[in-house]
């Protein structure tokens, strides 16, 4: 499996996904990317997308995408949180 994920991400999460390719948007080169355009990009790549943004679901109509989303909820976007 290919994980991307998102700026808001701590790219040190890629340790915790035991078993997948990770890569962030910075690695890439997207950093910046407005979430339609970088969906798009990655949908080509990846099979998930991992991000902490909220609106995320509000912004974008996900079922246009070939590719799934993680949105992760915790109480900030540190590590030990997201963990």
């Amino acid at each position: 499996m290919r994980i991307l994920l998102d700026e808001s991400v701590p790219r040190r999460l890629a340790q915790h996904l035991k078993g997948a390719e990770v890569h962030s948007v910075h690695d890439r080169g997207w950093t910046g990317l407005k979430n339609g355009e970088l969906l798009r990009r990655a949908e080509s790549d990846y099979d998930l997308f991992v991000t902490t943004d909220q609106n995320l679901q509000f912004q974008q109509h996900l079922t246009n995408y070939a590719l799934g989303v993680i949105v992760l909820a915790a109480q900030s976007n540190r590590l030990a949180d997201l963990v």
